[in-house]
């Protein structure tokens, strides 16, 4: 029986390899389709502390990373990992380029700010309250123009009830799990104002005025996108704070939005779910199978069943739950039976490197992570494409014109982490609060140049026809899009809709 079992399992994982490269291929034929002198193909990451499975494991710290303040330490190199507070464009160090380059055209995207953990990331009952009574959360809609009929300038206050029997999971307190928390909306009007003083007062390219015709700002379905962007939008244009002023959100209807992404790729969550979380690649399972005390120390200490599959399939949980804590400057959680036994910062350090590991495992190391990551966030790269060629003056872009020249996106971890998989970064990283990547169009004479920045600073890809990105001519940049998800994202349906079980691969 045993060994008819391996042989089962064994066969299993043959298949899963002979669909995996079939699927290669014929990502690799629709990829190669009029790109023939763009290579288009997989390039491996750096080898790092990061992604190396003995140093995870066996490793002390987190890499020099901060997990614990949005504020770096006196002294703390520009550029050093925050996952609280990650960096971005600001004026003392902005990479500033030789004036006979003219910009153009800038698109920015980066991660919502710090929040509370997501609902589904809290213990099933928690030793501490959290309050987030020093905020508010504003919901309310208005007719627009709002003529005679205007609306009261209201929030959310989370309250409890005496009569209510049902205890609360996870957290008690006044906040929303998840929620921007009053700390996050601090950094996000930071942001803005770091992005303010460097695209309006040092370049002069973009108007302290709000002008629609000039500049757009879009979110996500997920309100907490929206939440950030208030404070955004208010650092980088204070004159839309005065009353009655409104300023639009450009959002996708939920079922197609590219930014977050909520369309449906059935073939690239397949691919993922083939070496990624919930599968059986041994690859993924060595890093599981190694951390397995720790898991077992953690589900005894905070009440979470062994057997709770979302909470075992990967780190994600624990490090969302622990982090948001430590970026709030919140104890690391006791055990509720037995208060003196807690998770020790040794413990949370191994979670971080963990998780650090997954996301370079998932969104680079492997070798589908390209076209699972150029399927799942294809039509958002070919938004960037249009938007780009809008801009050379070929066609309107995307959405808004191509009088646009600024569009500032609000997004994920889970946007963020596909778009470097898909720039094939040199080093991957788990994209922490307000992660950002900018893309900044430049022309000399008659002809456009893209430089990218992560982090603030010049973004060095790995495939070599990307490259170091400073000044990477426009036309490379729109032929390897182009050739991996085609003009107007063509390809994304095809590289979406079928399951890698499908016989027809």
């Amino acid at each position: 029986m045993a060994s008819v079992m391996y042989y089962d399992r064994h066969w299993a994982i043959v298949q899963s390899v002979l669909l995996l490269s079939s699927f290669a291929s014929n990502f690799n034929a629709l990829a190669q389709s009029g790109s023939n002198s763009i290579d288009l193909s997989w390039h491996a990451p750096n080898t790092t502390q990061i992604n190396d499975l003995t140093t995870v494991i066996n490793g002390t710290g987190v890499y020099g990373f901060i997990f614990n303040s949005s504020t770096d330490a006196a002294g703390t190199p520009y550029g050093t990992y925050n996952w609280c507070n990650m960096p971005h464009v600001r004026p003392r160090e902005y990479p500033k380029v030789d004036s006979s380059y003219k910009l153009e055209y800038v698109e920015v995207i980066h991660r919502h700010h710090k929040r509370t953990p997501y609902a589904a990331n809290t213990f099933p009952v928690e030793s501490y309250s959290w309050s987030c009574s020093d905020e508010g959360l504003f919901y309310y809609g208005q007719p627009i123009p709002a003529d005679n009929l205007t609306a009261v300038s209201s929030y959310w206050s989370v309250f409890d009830s005496n009569s209510n029997p049902f205890v609360v999971q996870g957290f008690n307190g006044t906040c929303q799990f998840p929620q921007i928390t009053a700390g996050g909306l601090s950094d996000s009007y930071q942001h803005g104002a770091d992005l303010k003083s460097v695209y309006g007062d040092m370049l002069g390219f973009i108007p302290s005025n709000y002008d629609n015709n000039t500049v757009s700002y879009r979110v996500t379905n997920n309100v907490i996108t929206s939440q950030v962007a208030g404070e955004v939008v208010a650092a980088m244009h204070p004159g839309q704070t005065g009353s009655r002023i409104v300023t639009p959100l450009l959002i996708q209807p939920d079922s197609i939005d590219s930014l977050e992404p909520a369309y449906s790729c059935p073939r690239a969550s397949s691919i993922t779910g083939a070496y990624g979380p919930g599968s059986t690649s041994p690859g993924w399972l060595a890093h599981l199978n190694a951390s397995a005390p720790l898991f077992s120390a953690l589900d005894a200490l905070s009440g979470v069943n062994p057997t709770a599959s979302d909470w075992h399939v990967s780190w994600d949980h624990y490090f969302d739950n622990l982090s948001s804590r430590l970026c709030h400057d919140k104890p690391l959680p006791c055990n509720i039976s037995n208060p003196s036994l807690c998770v020790t910062q040794h413990q949370a350090n191994e979670v971080f490197r963990l998780g650090e590991y997954e996301y370079s495992y998932i969104y680079r190391d492997d070798p589908m992570s390209l076209p699972a990551s150029t399927a799942s966030y294809g039509v958002y790269v070919a938004e960037l494409a249009t938007n780009l060629r809008g801009a050379m003056g070929e066609g309107s872009g995307s959405y808004g014109g191509s009088g646009l020249k600024y569009r500032h996106n609000i997004a994920h971890d889970g946007s963020i982490s596909p778009l470097l998989s898909i720039l094939q970064i040199d080093v991957m990283v788990w994209p922490g609060m307000g992660a950002e990547v900018v893309f900044e169009l430049y022309r000399k004479g008659n002809d456009h140049y893209l430089r990218v920045l992560w982090g603030g600073q010049v973004l060095r890809s790995n495939n070599p026809s990307l490259g170091y990105m400073n000044m990477v001519p426009a036309q490379t940049f729109l032929s390897y899009i182009d050739g991996l998800v085609g003009q107007g994202a063509r390809k994304v349906p095809a590289l979406c809709n079928r399951t890698i079980s499908s016989s027809t691969d």
